[in-house]
């Protein structure tokens, strides 16, 4: 069975593409946030389980914020507690703060990520914060992660547009991303939270954040797909210099503070991609597919993912 029958890119590399990309796969976590039915704690685990045997091996496990917050996730300890200790795979968790680290090192976490924002409206609404507050909530939090050896991922939303203040100049991201830096994180993702980025946007972005000196391979990049434009903004990125994508299996995910924000890249359709330009990901495209599919029958849906649609057409549509 050749390649095409099975659903696989045809593999033409692109000049001067990098060899390997990295995913951050952010499905248990920023997908299932967003969902209105709370899963068992066993699902979530087993999801999180085929999601490593499919080849990923940063898979973003929880958050440790309060149920009342996001229900869907008040079994983090217990979801942390189900998943067996690896040399070789990376479950990172999101804290908001340092009752949330505290609980997150109790359960076992080795790496944390805090999420902040790019402007106001959004800090206020997500954080109940202004941006200066924010900081200071992070710098106790990161300051005892780094003390436990810990890598800190700072998220930073509304990058590229908020939903009350409009566009969003590149200086002010360039800003907030140095606060992060100072504050000791030691990589960062810059989130399209309403999807509204466009490639020459994004590669703007990027160019800034380098000429300022940070490192694009300190920087992920996490793309909402309200528009159709995740998957062609993520490559813009991967092009000017970026090395780490999030994304979310099956295009799982939102955001529960900003309604107009839509589903994640699906991991299937970036994984697709990337092969087809010749670089690896060590992700299996049929395997991860299947993992999709998965779950798509147990929340009741077809997957938002193109891939998993046209690879497996779903009785459900």
């Amino acid at each position: 069975m050749n390649t095409a029958e099975l659903g696989l890119p045809m593999v033409v590399p692109m000049p001067d593409a990098p060899a390997r990309v990295t995913i951050w796969e952010v499905g248990p976590r920023d997908g299932l946030q967003n969902e209105a039915e709370i899963l068992p704690t066993a699902i979530k685990i087993e999801f999180i389980e085929r999601l490593a045997a499919a080849g990923l091996g940063i898979i973003e496990a929880t958050s440790f914020v309060p149920a009342r917050w996001v229900p869907q996730l008040a079994d983090a300890a217990e979801v942390m507690a189900g998943l067996s200790p690896s040399a070789t795979l990376r479950f990172p968790a999101l804290v908001p703060n340092e009752r949330g680290f505290d609980h997150a090192l109790a359960a076992g976490v080795e790496e944390i990520a805090v999420f902040g924002s790019v402007t106001e409206s959004f800090a206020r609404k997500n954080l109940n914060r202004t941006c200066d507050e924010q900081w200071a909530m992070f710098e106790p939090v990161v300051a005892k992660a780094r003390a436990e050896d810990m890598s800190v991922r700072g998220y930073l939303s509304m990058c590229f547009g908020d939903p009350w203040e409009g566009p969003v100049a590149l200086e002010r991201v360039v800003d907030a991303v140095g606060h992060l830096r100072d504050l000791g994180c030691t990589e960062f993702s810059l989130g399209d939270t309403i999807g509204v980025a466009t490639p020459g946007h994004v590669r703007a972005l990027m160019i800034a954040l380098r000429d300022s000196g940070i490192g694009l391979d300190l920087v992920g990049i996490h793309c909402h797909d309200t528009y159709g434009q995740a998957l062609a903004n993520t490559i813009a990125a991967i092009e000017v210099g970026v090395r780490t994508v999030d994304a979310s299996a099956g295009g799982l995910g939102g955001c529960p503070y900003a309604k107009s924000a839509t589903g994640n890249l699906a991991t299937e359709d970036v994984v697709y991609a990337l092969h087809g330009m010749g670089i690896a990901t060590g992700v299996d495209l049929l395997a991860l597919a299947e993992t999709s599919r998965w779950m798509s029958d147990i929340l009741g849906r077809p997957s938002q993912s193109r891939v998993v649609r046209a690879m497996q057409p779903d009785p459900v549509q």
